[in-house]
């Protein structure tokens, strides 16, 4: 383990811990939250807002002052979830991956202001100044040009390697100027995960056992989902079949490992909050230097604070982005946190530095309850006008699932019916390419028109025709992000068929962004 010298740190707590023992030996009593309001407040929220399982950690000055679980790991079975019990963290697997890259920096390996291009020759962006000139500060920030998920549909649930999905971003289009605005880009953080492979010789996933995990005793935490069949107590992902929660396989990210590869209990994620709020210090050995701890949590892509959010949060004052958390200010105290979404689970850390404060939400489900229970949690230490957090944003979680209905329905009732394609369907038939994405074969069978995707075999479906030259896709197996889609074949003015374009309704896989042109 490397070495350094911390000071303010260590003065700072044996201060503390000076004033705390002699105010308890004037007999003055400090105050702490009332951890069974804790365990009924998670229990209904879980209920009210419909979540099988969700289990919550609390570190407080470097200890952990709560940790439960609370329902089931898996709908319509009894077994319970604990502080050990497993889920996919996704996104919060970012600020691990920042902090991998914040070691080689304290190593004198790269620094944040390196080019990407100098590790990965074959990095390249919608510009060549952008692939020239863009950092490793620049992937961790979000701040590329890329739009909000945008190129996702590239890596999920396909057999690209990581590396090829970096490939393949070159075709990404463009949302904004480069350095000129936010994107939340997973494609960025893949790139990150192999700029640590090129500078250690090591996987991402490889690099972040040895120098994570193996440290902070985050023994039953895994890179992959390949490992979890010969585990115990491991939670179960649930999708929203008819807003009904519905058990459903793990997904295999390994391929964006390094965005959102991580799977963990709130046990281990409670060692590695100890680690971010005692500033990469564990024991006697220091992960990484409090001087990269500040680099993290720099705000290196600033958001404007919106009218709305003031009304919600009339104490926020700034929001942005560091290197693999996202930042922002409540009652006077800076907020560190990173939420994450997986096929079937959501999750949540949140770090409160001022009040040496870490929490950790983790849920079997795609319901957005994580927040407003670290809110309330929040609430509970730093004190001041307090709300019902799940009670006020339950109704807007409701809107926005009636708004996908509806998005949907809309799609439905424009179906024109008693159409037919305007060429036969065998003319359909071929091979379809598109360079960000890869080839989509049309075939017939005795069932009709099946559609099959090369690089992701389980987006293979069968395909009904819906009106004129569109077909509704009926997905061979179930997904959790999408449902209802179509694909629609186009034609040149001579009735030859030239391409296909896709209509799928959702928020996070667009394959709107695939324009398969016929080989």
């Amino acid at each position: 383990m490397k070495h350094f010298t911390v000071f303010s740190h260590r003065s700072f707590n044996r201060i503390v811990g000076t004033i705390f023992m002699l105010l308890l030996s004037f007999g003055i009593v400090i105050a702490q939250p009332d951890t069974k309001e804790f365990e009924k407040y998670i229990d209904k929220a879980r209920a009210d807002w419909d979540v099988p399982g969700m289990a919550v950690a609390i570190v407080k000055d470097g200890k952990i002052v709560f940790e439960e679980g609370f329902g089931v790991l898996e709908s319509g079975k009894k077994q319970k979830v604990d502080e050990n019990s497993l889920f996919a963290i996704a996104s919060n697997t970012k600020a691990f991956t920042a902090a991998s890259l914040a070691i080689l920096v304290d190593e004198g390996k790269i620094s944040w202001s390196d080019k990407v291009k100098d590790y990965l020759p074959y990095f390249a962006l919608y510009d060549s100044y952008v692939s020239e000139h863009a950092t490793i500060a620049d992937l961790l920030s979000h701040r590329i040009g890329l739009g909000t998920f945008s190129g996702d549909v590239i890596w999920y649930k396909s057999n690209y390697t990581a590396e090829e999905v970096i490939k393949h971003a070159r075709y990404v289009p463009q949302a904004y100027g480069f350095r000129d605005g936010y994107g939340y880009s997973n494609l960025m953080f893949i790139t990150a995960g192999e700029v640590i492979k090129a500078v250690s010789g090591q996987s991402w996933g490889q690099f972040i056992k040895q120098h994570f995990f193996m440290p902070l005793g985050m023994d039953r935490t895994q890179t992959t989902v390949t490992e979890l069949a010969k585990m115990k107590d491991v939670a179960t992902p649930h999708g929203l079949v008819d807003n009904v929660n519905t058990p459903i396989p793990y997904v295999n990210w390994d391929n964006m490992g390094a965005a959102g590869g991580i799977i963990s209990s709130v046990h281990d994620m409670a060692q590695w909050m100890n680690l971010q709020l005692n500033h990469g210090v564990v024991g006697a050995d220091t992960l990484f230097s409090p001087e990269r701890q500040i680099d993290m949590w720099t705000p290196h892509n600033s958001f404007r604070v919106s009218s709305g959010s003031k009304r919600n949060l009339p104490s926020r004052h700034f929001s942005g982005y560091g290197f693999g958390w996202g930042l922002s200010d409540y009652k006077g105290n800076l907020i560190v946190s990173h939420s994450g979404g997986y096929d079937g689970m959501y999750s949540r850390v949140t770090l409160v530095p001022d009040q040496n404060l870490g929490i950790v939400i983790l849920t079997n489900a795609m319901r957005g309850v994580s927040y407003p229970v670290a809110m309330h949690l929040i609430d509970a230490y730093v004190g001041g006008d307090q709300k019902d957090w799940s009670a006020e944003y339950l109704p807007g979680a409701k809107r926005g699932i009636d708004w996908k209905k509806q998005r949907i329905q809309k799609r439905i009732d424009a179906r024109v019916l008693n159409t037919k394609p305007s060429v036969s369907e065998d003319a359909f038939v071929g091979s379809y390419y598109d360079p960000m994405f890869g080839e989509v074969d049309i075939k017939k069978d005795d069932k009709g028109l099946r559609m099959e995707f090369m690089s992701a075999p389980s987006l293979n479906a069968q395909l009904s025709h819906w009106h004129y030259n569109t077909y509704k896709i009926e997905w061979n197996e179930l997904h959790a992000w999408f449902s209802f889609g179509t694909i629609q074949f186009v034609l040149d003015n001579n009735q030859e068929v030239t391409g296909i374009e896709f209509d799928v309704p959702n928020d996070d896989i667009f394959f709107d962004e695939i324009h398969l042109k016929r080989k």
